[in-house]
């Protein structure tokens, strides 16, 4: 499959499960916990659990508006395109990241005994059992988790849009009330 076809399954396939319920603090570095599962290509009937963290932080350079850089996420071996590749095609496509560093580091990838409903039930009670609610349970293709958990990445900033404003606004009134 190309990049245009696994984005487009991507996309028709991603479902977000349970998002992150704080939103997220674009004014520092985020960590951003997921859980993906996805039905597993070589053992039918089991399902694939990956789960890790997305680091968001600024660079320490400053880089040109929607310029993101994405480490981690393993484009080069799986996908066998490069990051400014997928970088260029989502720029294409209208979607824009903030230029931010978005670092992927998968913390455990292993198999759920089961069909993909029952893992769904079971990473959701168990998320709910332990009271996380930082970390999102995301549902997709296995070939193309990359562009499952981009979308998810997606989703909560703009979820966070608003949050952000609203603390730059406060922000900006603290400073000229103190000075």
């Amino acid at each position: 499959m190309d990049i245009v076809e696994l984005w487009e399954k991507a996309l028709k396939k991603t479902e977000i499960i349970r998002a992150r319920m704080h939103p997220l603090l674009t004014f520092e570095t985020i960590e951003l916990p997921y859980i993906f599962l996805a039905e597993s290509s070589l053992n039918i009937g089991d399902s694939v659990v990956r789960q890790g963290k997305v680091y968001i932080e600024k660079p320490s350079i400053v880089l040109p508006e929607n310029l993101p850089h994405f480490e981690g996420f393993d484009f080069d071996e799986e996908l066998h395109v490069s990051e400014d590749s997928v970088t260029n095609f989502l720029l294409v496509r209208g979607v824009k990241f903030p230029s931010y560093r978005y670092n992927n580091k998968t913390q455990s990838l292993e198999v759920y005994e089961g069909k993909l409903k029952g893992a769904i039930k079971h990473y959701q009670n168990k998320l709910q059992k332990a009271e996380e609610v930082h970390a999102g349970l995301i549902v997709g293709p296995e070939e193309c988790w990359q562009f499952s958990v981009l979308i998810f990445i997606c989703t909560m900033i703009a979820k966070s849009a608003g949050s952000d404003i609203k603390r730059l606004l406060d922000d900006f009134h603290k400073k000229r009330y103190l000075s």
